[in-house]
């Protein structure tokens, strides 16, 4: 969320941030909630200002007799009692609607995002590994012979309809093998603190970190309240709301596998084929609460921290900066990282590591107290995959794809399958 205080002070530079975005000029509009707001609030405190006045000189004038004082001075006091409820309840309102307009207000991006209308127009930073090579054509994650089989989506279907599917066999157990290596190299080489958080969660988590009220439709809600995740970022990210932590406690770097539930709300006819886009799908995220100081390094270091789980596994990838007319409502800047599909030949997206400044920590109210003893100041937060466990999958199953339907695996994933190296043609681990 915005500071209303610099839209204050800098509606021009505001309303050229938002131009950024696609978004025309909004501080006018802002600017007058405010002033509506804060002319109630005056006005308030100027009527009890009155009414504690009238209130002082009433006692005087009932001890001198002077009754008609008196009784003037009581109904100024009730007028002015009433005069004030109207006025808070009416500032309420305002601060209601200016706080309503601040919600669906997209972030301010960095100055060194790249202009740019959609995702064609993102800027990649580099590239890592050698594109496979092969022999014969090769095929997606879901048309090889090793693994047709185990990647059930008529079951699936059956119990749950569309995008979902059930993995069984070997590519169930190279599925939890990924999560597991993630999080043993999160935790143990990249010193991060591993986190079971629920995954269900309320409105005023969703809210905070910039899921609501914006992306709603995005999301599934119980009938009893709840949402379910659509990534772990939610929890670990609200896990310090409306609290000051201490200086010394920062950075705070957390790690966590879940499940994660999203809608595809708006990607009807998107990825249709395989288990590329899902309703249900697993993912290790990581969250930094930082010093402000520190927040730009530190998307650096997660971002590494990312791409290091795709060099370990041999996979080839390239880092992209997103544009901004590519870049998440939250977002102040963000890298993409995209795995290379030869089924599709393509990159895709498997990681994306973005800084929201303190826009999350606005909204969620997640301060920290300088070490100097200053005021407290609002934390910065950091999210990134590390990475989504079924799109890494498919990367595995298709760049290590034999001619004859077999796949062989990553060294790396090796000692998780108890020294197995591959999946056969006939779909077993050998």
């Amino acid at each position: 969320m915005h500071d209303i205080r610099q839209i204050r002070e800098n509606p021009a530079a505001f309303d050229a941030a938002m131009a950024r975005r696609g978004l025309s000029s909004l501080s006018s509009e802002i600017l007058a909630v405010d002033t509506a707001r804060r002319e109630k609030i005056m006005a308030a405190e100027e009527a009890l200002a009155t009414r504690n006045k009238a209130s002082k000189e009433v006692g005087a004038a009932k001890a001198r007799g002077d009754d008609a004082e008196f009784e003037r001075l009581r109904a100024l006091v009730s007028e002015k009692k009433a005069e004030i409820a109207t006025l808070e309840e009416e500032s309420k309102i305002e601060d209601a609607r200016l706080r309503d307009m601040l919600m669906v207000i997209p972030n301010i991006v960095a100055d060194d995002v790249p202009e740019g209308a959609d995702e064609s127009e993102n800027q990649e930073m580099h590239t890592w590994g050698t594109l496979p090579t092969y022999d014969f054509a090769p095929k997606e994650h879901f048309e090889l012979a090793g693994t047709a089989a185990s990647l059930d989506f008529e079951t699936a279907g059956k119990i749950s309809g569309a995008r979902f599917v059930m993995l069984k066999g070997a590519v169930a157990r190279v599925h939890r093998a990924l999560a597991q290596f993630m999080l043993d190299t999160h935790v143990d080489e990249n010193g991060l603190t591993e986190i079971n958080p629920p995954v269900l969660v309320r409105d005023d988590a969703m809210t905070g970190t910039d899921k609501l009220p914006k992306f709603g439709e995005d999301s599934y809600q119980t009938t009893n309240g709840w949402w379910l995740v659509p990534t772990a970022e939610v929890p670990l990210t609200y896990s310090v709301a409306e609290g000051t932590l201490a200086a010394e406690d920062l950075p705070r770097r957390m790690v966590a596998h879940t499940l994660c539930f999203r809608s595809e709300a708006g990607s009807a006819g998107r990825d249709t084929s395989g288990m590329l886009r899902q309703h249900q799908f697993e993912k290790v995220e990581m969250v930094s609460i930082m010093h402000p100081d520190e927040s730009d390094a530190e998307l650096e270091r997660m971002t590494k921290c990312a791409e290091g789980i795709l060099e370990k596994l041999d996979l080839p990838y390239r880092t992209v900066k997103l544009c901004t007319g590519d870049i998440g409502f939250g977002a102040k800047r963000t890298y993409d990282i995209e795995v290379w599909l030869p089924g599709q030949n393509a990159y895709r997206e498997i990681s994306s590591c973005s800084t929201t400044g303190d826009f999350q920590a606005r909204r969620m109210n997640a301060r920290f107290k300088p070490a100097d003893g200053g005021k407290p100041e609002f934390v910065h937060t950091l999210n990134g995959s590390g990475l989504a466990v079924g799109r890494c999958l498919i990367a595995v199953l298709e760049n290590g794809q034999q001619a004859d339907g077999s796949v062989t695996l990553p060294a790396v994933l090796h000692p998780y399958l108890g020294g197995k190296t591959r999946i056969t043609s006939e779909g077993a681990l050998a």
